[in-house]
Parts: C-alpha cells; structure tokens; sequence
C-alpha cells in the first residue's frame, strides 16, 4: 500500500476524554473515529488490525470444526421472553419498536436465536454434535462506554454455540474450543492466561475466560506461578487455614474507640495487625437479616457470598436497617450478643480459625478485644469462602502460594447445559426414539475489544506496540527524497515490489512529509519494521533498518535486504 493512496490522519494529542491508553492511541494514530457515546467509526487503518483479528479467529473456528452461519442483529423479543431473560437481562438491552409497536432488542448476544435455529433444524442425535459460530456485530448499553472500543456500546464479536446429545459430548467439544482458544491467542501474539471464572448471566454449569494480561486490566486474576491453576478472582478459592484455633489467651473486654470506625484504624489505636480483627458486613435477603465476617484485612467476595445458601440475591443493609437491629450505628458492629432467631451469622474459614480477636461491641464508641468462639458467642451458623484471595494465600491445588496479577477479559467460553433448551422447548430423538433436551456450549470472543487488549499489553511514549499479526503493515518503506533523487524512487518502488511479491503486506511511505514526520507516524501506528532507503545508503551500498522494539538501527546490505528481512520477520 502506498501511504499517499491510503487514508492515514495521525495526530499529535488525543481528546481530553480518552482514559485508557489504547484509546487514546486508536484516537491519536486514527484507527477509530468516536460518532455518540460509546459508538466508534474503524477507520482504514483501523479496520486492517481488526480484519487480521477476524481471520485468525476464523481460520481456528473453522480448523476446530465449527460451521460459521449469520444470524440476524435484530431480534423479536417473543424468544426473550420465551427464555425468560426479557425481564432481567437489564438496561443493557436495548430494545426498540418496529412500526406496529412490536418489540425488538438490539441483539446483545444470541442463545435464544441460536436455539431457535436448532429447534427448527435438528431432529436426530445423528445430526449432533454441531458447533455454529458467526462474526457479528452486538450492541450492549454500557453505562459508562468512556474507554474506547474496551468498552463500547457496539462492537465485533465472534459467538459460537454448540448442541449435543450428552454431557461427555459437550466436555469434548468445550476441550476443543478451549484448545483453539489457546492457538488463536498465541497467533495473535498476546501474553494471555486462561482462567475458571463465573458463569454470571449467561448461566451454566462452568466456565473460562481468556484475558490478555495488562495492569490496566479491569479483572483480578490469581495463578500460581507453579503449576497451571489460573481463575478469576471471583472464583479463586481461599482454603481454609491449615491449623487449629488457638487457645484462648486473653478475657473479654470492652476498648474505648470514639473516633475509629473501621478495622485499620481501631487496629491502629490498639497497636495490634489488622489480621486479629474482624468486620462485620449486614446484607438482607429478603426480609432477613444476615451478618457476614470477614478477617480485618480480607475483602468481601460479592459472588461467592451470592452462593451461599439463602444469600442468592442479597443486597447491603441500610443504615436504618441496621440502627433497628442493632441498636447502634455502623462502624461498631460485632457478633457478640446478636439475635440468632433474627440474624443469620455467615462466617469466613478464616475468620473461624481466630482467637483473641477485636470486633465491634454492638455499642457506639466501643469496641470488643480478646474475642472467642465458643467461649464469648456461639460458633457461626455457617462456615464458607467469602472473600478475595490474596497474594501468597496457598493454591487450591496445592503446588504453591498465589499471585495476582491483572487481566482485560477477550474471550470467555460456557458449559451452558440444558438450560436455554429446557426454556424453549429444544429437543432432539435420541437412539431410542425419545425426546431429550440439546446439552449446549456457548463461545464467545470480543474481536474488536482484542485490538485495545493489545495496545494495553504493547505500548511504549512513541506509540503502539502490535504484535505482528496484529500490525496494519509487516514493513514500511520510508524512503528520504523519494519525489526529488529518481535513484531513490527506483530502489525504493523495486523493494516495494520484491516484499510484496514475497507475500508480505507492505507499506511505501511515498508522501512529501519530512523523515521525522514520517517516522513518528509509523511508530505511533506500530508498524513492527522499518527500513530507510537514502541516497547516502545507496552509495554505500546498503540500507537502515531498525525493528519497532529496537533502541539502535542497523545496515544491511542492498543486495541482500530482501532476503534479510524476510528472514527478520519469519524467524
């Protein structure tokens, strides 16, 4: 391509508004245009990232077996509400009326239509397994769309939906599409882990997602650096403490603490580690009261408390439900002395492995100290894993001590079972001429939201760091008085032609632009090799090259470049 027939408009700043760095630098090397709130127009140079994105993703889904189709973005909210998902998807939705006050959404995902396809389409358990996927554009109304494509309202997905007879059908094809998961990521060229995480409300029986890692990710991950054990923070296991509770050394008795209120500073004014003390965090489900426990120095786990019995849709206690409980304001709850007929008491693992601990003495301005189950309050009614795991905390697997680490979500794949089947009345003849419900997977990977994911990762002060796959151009060719040394041109358009026919997607800078400006554009819009063909260079027999990554250009030989670099960019 030649850059004065492209379209390219670089810029120097990028909006005030842009956050992220990825958004700013698609703003600033004109990869994408804002139109509204979270809606982005892919420029040319744009949409060539994006189209290499796509194709990978297709070559992998159609290697794993995968049978690409196209369904409609509009749909009737009749299926919605067949599943049952009308009601409770959320303002995420966006639905519309057609001209006979109809209903439809803006389809933000597509289980019910895809089961619609198979309840039409499939009869026989000799038509399964299949797996269905398509690249298709998805509109979610995001609350907060200020982060560019990471978090635009519309946006490229590829969704794939699998059906099957059974279970251990399902397991198989879920193994194959976490193995093409894999493969697609690392021909992108990304640092990437795959973690367990929750099903959230696409529902199911389990799940992975797929997230590249960048500091400036949205989604704690835990790993242990020793084995292959990598999930979300939400789902992260905290195991419980490998030792018995100590013996009560210390009475009960009341501290004064006029002004502290939270676990850090009454830890403070005691002089003692925020670990001996324990918080206390009201949640109502329904019209009942429950008090969760928490070591001072852990935080609350909202999705694993959503799993307790009885807690599935719990929501924080006000202030005035708690002064009517407890008599007393927030910042000085305790467990000691409640009303176990009238408030639930959910307690960490590792909140009962403690002794002597500090908590709220349920009276203002006071606080308890030499706390102990059994001896001061009865033993919690239930015992589970409510919080967030913490570096060092041992691996669930028991190879090692975690780390966290941060990571932006791009793909996510399900074990949805028979729950959209069940809802819209799917089935299939199995072997014995009886009607079964399809077992399904679900797929999905965020095409568009990858290409922010990898600036995130590969970013330096002159701009974007693309992988290769992932770059506009292999190489560029800025040649110095390309429209002034006719022995310049020469060299320059016969390169141009030599890379090209060797397969490569070139670019020749070929504008009347000074060399800074034509190398700070290529920089910014991460081109990963350059080379300089100079009148200087000629005479001397050779010409500069210098990879994106590279702090110093190098020479090679002219007769030999192109030989060199195709052996730079293919090693």
């Amino acid at each position: 391509m030649r850059i004065s027939q492209f379209f390219l408009s670089t810029s120097k700043e990028a909006p005030s508004e842009a956050e992220l760095i990825s958004h700013q630098l698609m703003l600033r090397a004109g990869m994408i245009r804002r139109l509204g709130s979270g809606l982005y127009t892919w420029m040319p140079l744009g949409l060539k990232v994006l189209r290499k994105v796509e194709t990978i993703v297709r070559e992998e889904m159609n290697r794993a077996g995968a049978i690409e189709l196209l369904m409609p973005a509009i749909q009737p909210a009749e299926l919605w509400q067949e599943s049952g998902r009308w009601a409770v998807f959320g303002p995420q939705m966006l639905k519309i009326k057609d001209r006979h006050e109809r209903d439809f959404c803006f389809g933000p995902t597509h289980e019910e239509v895809i089961t619609e396809v198979a309840r039409r389409e499939l009869k026989s358990y000799k038509q399964l397994p299949v797996n269905f996927y398509q690249v298709q554009t998805k509109f979610r109304d995001e609350i907060r769309p200020r982060f560019g494509v990471m978090r635009a309202r519309e946006f490229l997905m590829k969704d794939a939906y699998s059906f099957h007879a059974d279970a251990d059908s399902l397991d198989a094809t879920y193994r194959i599409m976490f193995d093409a998961y894999s493969r697609i990521f690392t021909r992108l060229g990304l640092q990437f882990r795959a973690v367990a995480a929750d099903t959230g409300a696409i529902g199911g029986s389990g799940s992975h997602e797929f997230h590249v890692l960048a500091d400036s990710g949205e989604d704690g991950i835990a790993f242990c650096p020793d084995s292959e054990y990598a999930a979300n923070v939400e789902m992260a296991e905290a195991l419980a403490p490998n030792t018995a509770r100590a013996t009560a050394h210390e009475t009960l008795r009341e501290v004064d603490t006029p002004k502290q209120t939270t676990c850090e500073d009454v830890a403070a004014l005691l002089d003692i580690p925020l670990h001996r003390t324990v918080k206390l965090l009201a949640v109502m489900a329904g019209e009942t009261m429950a008090i969760l426990l928490l070591r001072g120095d852990h935080s609350l786990n909202e999705v694993k408390a959503g799993k307790v019995e009885g807690l599935a849709d719990f929501r924080f206690a006000t202030e005035a439900e708690i002064r009517a409980a407890f008599n007393c304001p927030p910042g000085f709850l305790g467990p000691v002395g409640i009303n176990r007929g009238q408030i639930r008491v959910i307690a960490d693992r590792s909140v009962v492995s403690m002794s002597d601990f500090v908590c709220g003495a349920n009276k203002a301005k006071f606080h308890l100290a030499g706390v102990n189950w059994g001896r001061d309050l009865p033993e919690p009614e239930i015992v589970a894993d409510l919080r967030n795991v913490v570096s060092g905390d041992p691996c669930a697997d028991g190879h090692g001590p975690l780390e966290l680490c941060r990571g932006i979500e791009v793909g996510h794949i399900f074990k949805l079972g028979t729950k959209y089947s069940e809802a819209l009345q799917a089935q299939f003849l199995d072997a014995e001429g009886t009607r079964q419900n399809f077992v399904m997977g679900c797929y999905g990977i965020g095409v568009s939201r990858i290409v922010g994911a990898a600036i995130e990762q590969g970013h330096d002060e002159r701009g974007i760091l693309f992988p290769p796959a992932l770059a506009p151009f292999d190489i560029v060719i800025v040649p110095m008085g390309y429209h002034r040394n006719a022995e310049v041109k020469a060299a320059a358009d016969q390169l141009y032609a030599d890379l090209q026919s060797a397969g490569l997607d070139v670019a020749l800078d070929d504008r009347d632009e000074r060399p800074g400006v034509m190398f700070a554009d290529q920089e910014l819009i991460g081109v990963p090799h350059r080379v300089v063909v100079s009148e200087r260079g000629l005479k001397d027999g050779q010409l500069e090259y210098k990879g994106r990554r590279d702090s110093e250009a190098s020479f090679l030989p002219t007769a030999e470049a192109v030989a060199n670099l195709l052996s730079r960019m293919r090693g």
